[in-house]
């Protein structure tokens, strides 16, 4: 597949100036190792992160009274005592202990640059290339260039800093480790320092060295906690860094994987970083042209973010953000990490707005929303290894709090799988997180088709989620099932005698989640031929469940009674669960009409004012084939919420990664759907990308498509089928299907679906004309 003229794929940010502040700072990550450099000249500091430094150590929180409030909360609220069941709920039914514990900063590579100082400089240039995953600092001093390459291997598992200088003898500069709390740091020896420490009393235990390699001549040796290097023409600087979460011997564990890192020359090092990184970044592409837009790729990223917020259009750097997700996603989830936290891994804080966890009644599911349909599916696999982690203290929760079968979780986890309700009930009084989760695991069996891990991983977790919710709801006289006392997240009703509230009972997302939770199991349940009985307690149970509601606007009404809003442009779209990410809305016409009218009620009241919510907003504007609509918020995201380092903002100017990876998704359900059986080509394409190219995208059913368009309109394609199942196209003109030079199937009138049987392995070109 080849377009006329190959569009470029913009790979790189870059600024012509040191990052003064950390929102400017660019980000590394091998999945466990975070680092944010910030390219100062004299002064440089690295920001560290480790995936599992994190305070306090896991601590059972449950409450035992919490089992028997949930009838007294019941009945208040059906009695409209809305104050009284909320204070009940906070004594009676929140974790023992309120919080959670943060996610934590490792600490600080420090540099020092005698001769460096401010003004000496010129030349200034920084970046980071998304496709090396490498970046990059150069300037010059007088009549010397000096160049700093960096990047986190995960070959090596190591932290790398190549110092370089283009005449001989030039390179001196100071560095050490720092932490400013719970930590100690010492010389190890003329060439390495470490820092070791613990967070907190109760929370992981680390250990960091950083050892100089030195080439070309030039010495080293300690200055109190700092290696001085004088007189060299490259050094090479690896740091390692490990936890007791993970090694009972963590210090020993450091220290080989220093001794083995250090012991291979640069380019080993560098080679092996970016042969392992590109085996995930070059799995897809995507390029987009607009008109006049030819030449913005030359403009600094950060003044191409500056004409976007003054309200130019810019089709490239939409581009950029959605490789830049995809680059944030691989930098902070690999197989064998943690899962991706509420800002990846990079965090420069001790206590960080909301604990930088686990916070999951959006924000950690919009994380991985990328994942299946950016050729990146193994990078799933942390969320996956997290929900059987907390799969045992899940059962308990739901034993003790609900006097219920199942696993369950409230609307935040951390590191070690803690399910209690945290913060209070207004918003941590919310059962379905796990439920949520357990849409991810067949979402990569429909991607994968891969039934072994059905068998061994995904079904088993959905089915005790879904074990737990039948045991949750409860039955009224006519034999319908109820679901709460719950909230819908983190949103407010006002009654009509004036009391506000967000304790509930049905709202519309927990019946969505519930309901789609239900069909999934009964789907994976015939498939793997067991579980006969809980089929049919699981279909009697969809068929008691409350339906959706149209409220007095024509809208789908977010609760079961059709309160008024406190805040009518919330930031939490909960309602329209069911039109994306799931899809049960939009089977229903006047439904998914509902649901329509429902996000035009939010964005006419200001709705979208975080990055996380716009990049929701996307996707859902997707799904109702508006491509145009969904351009706007991307737009807006870039304008309102987005740093000068291209990272996602919530207000006021706090980081989260939720914003970034949510509208990588947002834009290849613009490109490629495939819900409801069919495979959807261009069905929200923006009328701004007017040419464009995008290949490797993942659809389910285990198919991987390019598409490349002209002048607004699907020029070719191919499909690639991994799993040998039936394809079933819906494209937006006529196409043909070519098999070795054969039409084998086609269509003769625009979104007719076209079906051909696809054999594994085998590539099928999509021509247009029928």
């Amino acid at each position: 597949m080849h377009m006329t003229k190959p569009l470029a794929q913009e790979t790189k940010l870059f600024y012509r100036k040191p990052a003064k502040r950390w929102l400017q700072a660019l980000p590394l990550g091998n999945g466990r190792i975070g680092a944010m450099v910030h390219g100062q000249v004299n002064r440089e500091v690295i920001q560290l992160n480790e995936d599992t430094v994190w305070a306090r150590g896991p601590h059972n929180r449950n409450n035992p009274d919490a089992l028997e409030a949930v009838g007294d909360i019941r009945r208040l609220l059906a009695e409209g005592r809305l104050e009284e069941a909320h204070d009940i709920a906070d004594m009676a039914m929140m974790g023992v202990s309120r919080r959670q514990p943060p996610y934590q900063t490792l600490g600080e590579m420090n540099f020092y640059f005698p001769g460096h100082g401010d003004g000496a400089a010129v030349d200034y240039y920084r970046e980071l290339d998304l496709a090396t995953g490498i970046a990059k600092v150069v300037y010059r001093i007088g009549d010397t260039v000096y160049t700093r390459e960096m990047f986190t291997s995960a070959p090596d598992q190591a932290l790398v800093v190549r110092l370089t200088a283009d005449r001989p003898n030039r390179l001196r500069f100071g560095v050490n480790l720092f932490r400013k709390f719970d930590s100690i740091t010492a010389p190890e020896s003329a060439d390495t320092v470490s820092l070791d420490g613990q967070c907190g009393a109760w929370g992981t235990k680390f250990h960091v060295r950083l050892k100089a390699v030195i080439e070309g001549g030039g010495r080293s040796r300690t200055l109190g906690d700092h290696i001085y290097v004088e007189e060299a023409d490259a050094v090479t600087l690896v740091m390692t860094v490990s936890t007791d979460f993970r090694h009972a011997a963590y210090r020993e564990r450091c220290k080989e994987e220093l001794e083995q890192a250090s012991g291979r020359p640069y380019d080993e090092l560098r080679d092996r970083h970016i042969a392992e990184y590109r085996s995930w970044y070059d799995r897809m592409s995507l390029a987009l042209a607009g008109e006049g837009q030819e030449d913005l790729s030359l403009i600094p990223t950060d003044a191409r973010i500056a004409r976007v917020k003054e309200g130019c259009e810019d089709v490239g750097l939409m581009a950029l953000y959605f490789h830049y997700g995809r680059y944030l996603l691989i930098s902070s989830s690999r197989p064998g990490t943690i899962p991706a936290n509420l800002q990846g891994i990079w965090n420069d804080s001790y206590i960080p707005s909301w604990d930088s966890k686990y916070t999951i009644n959006i924000n950690i599911q919009m994380n991985y929303w990328p994942a299946e349909v950016c050729n990146l599916s193994e990078l799933h696999l942390p969320l996956f290894d997290h929900l059987e982690r907390m799969l045992p203290t899940g059962q308990e929760t739901a034993r003790v709090h609900y006097g219920a079968r199942g696993f369950m979780c409230h609307h935040n986890t951390d590191l070690w799988g803690d399910t209690a309700p945290t913060d209070f009930a207004r918003a941590g009084l919310w059962q379905m997180g796990a439920a949520w989760l357990c849409f991810h695991l067949w979402d990569h069996y429909t991607y994968t088709l891969d039934r072994r891990f059905l068998a061994e991983r995904g079904y088993p977790l959905m089915k005790e989620a879904a074990l737990f919710i039948l045991d949750f709801m409860f039955e009224d006289e006519q034999g319908n099932r109820h679901i709460g006392p719950t909230v819908s997240p983190e949103n407010i009703y006002r009654l009509p005698d004036g009391q506000t509230g967000r304790l509930c009972m049905d709202p519309a997302m927990d019946i969505q989640i519930a309901r789609g939770l239900f069909e999934r199991c009964i789907q994976a349940a015939e498939l793997l031929e067991t579980d006969e009985t809980l089929r049919s307690e699981w279909r009697a149970a969809c068929a008691k469940l409350p339906e959706p509601k149209i409220g007095k606007h024509g809208q789908l009404q977010e609760w079961d009674e059709d309160y008024e809003e406190v805040d009518p442009g919330h930031r939490h779209l909960s309602h329209l669960f069911g039109i994306f990410p799931d899809d049960q809305l939009l089977r229903g016409e006047s439904v998914s009409r509902a649901a329509r009218a429902a996000l035009e009620r939010r964005l006419q009241y200001g709705g979208g004012g975080t990055g996380w919510s716009l990049a929701w907003i996307v996707s859902l504007w997707a799904r109702f084939g508006e491509g145009d609509r969904a351009c706007e918020m991307i737009a807006k995201l870039l304008r309102t919420s987005t740093a000068d380092n291209m990272l996602d903002l919530h207000p006021p100017q706090i980081f989260q990664i939720d914003g970034n990876l949510g509208a990588t998704a947002g834009i290849a359900e613009l490109l490629l759907q495939s819900h409801e059986e069919a495979i959807r080509l261009l069905p929200a394409l923006p009328s701004s990308w007017t040419d464009g190219a995008v290949a490797g995208l993942r659809a389910r059913g285990g198919f991987e498509v390019s598409l490349e368009w002209k002048d607004g309109t699907l020029a070719a394609g191919q499909i690639r089928s991994r799993a040998g199942e039936r394809c079933r196209l819906l494209a937006p003109v006529p196409v043909r299907i070519v098999y070795n030079g054969t039409v084998i199937a086609g269509s003769k009138t625009p979104g007719a679906i076209v079906e051909f049987a696809a054999a594994a392995g085998e590539t099928y070109d999509i021509r247009v004309g029928s």
